[in-house]
């Protein structure tokens, strides 16, 4: 799991960009992983973001 999120930085974030500082590199990936964390779809969670996911009802399970 977190050679996926690993690889995603690195696609999505690292080798698009060109950084003027290590500074300006910590920064930018923050924001990617913010975004990852938050916005970005996941097929793990059935194309939902992790902000809907988490704030959806779970349904209520029948008692046997």
């Amino acid at each position: 799991m977190v050679e996926r999120i690993w690889k995603s930085v690195k696609y999505e974030e690292v080798y698009l960009r060109a950084y003027d500082s290590a500074g300006v590199a910590r920064a930018s990936i923050g924001r990617y992983l913010n975004f990852y964390n938050r916005r970005r779809r996941h097929s793990s969670l059935d194309r939902h973001t992790p902000d809907e996911a988490t704030l959806e009802p779970t349904p209520c399970l029948a008692v046997a």
